[in-house]
């Protein structure tokens, strides 16, 4: 079972795409585990404004709230 599932919302904790989204909530993207296209990194969207989606690491992530 995957770790995380697409709409759950998310703590980025590290962000090694773009650093300025560290400490912002954003929601999961994708529908299945990421694969070796995306290096095994999730697709996180709603993370601000100016910030488009992101590819974290499932270890750059902290879940705080399920899928509605």
């Amino acid at each position: 079972m995957s770790v995380f599932q697409a709409g759950d919302i998310v703590q980025i904790v590290a962000c090694e795409d773009d650093p300025r989204a560290v400490g912002r909530r954003g929601r999961i993207v994708d529908e299945v585990p990421p694969g070796p296209l995306t290096g095994g990194r999730w697709t996180v969207r709603d993370a601000g404004l100016l910030i488009g989606s992101l590819l974290c690491h499932p270890h750059e992530l902290r879940k705080i709230g399920a899928r509605h």
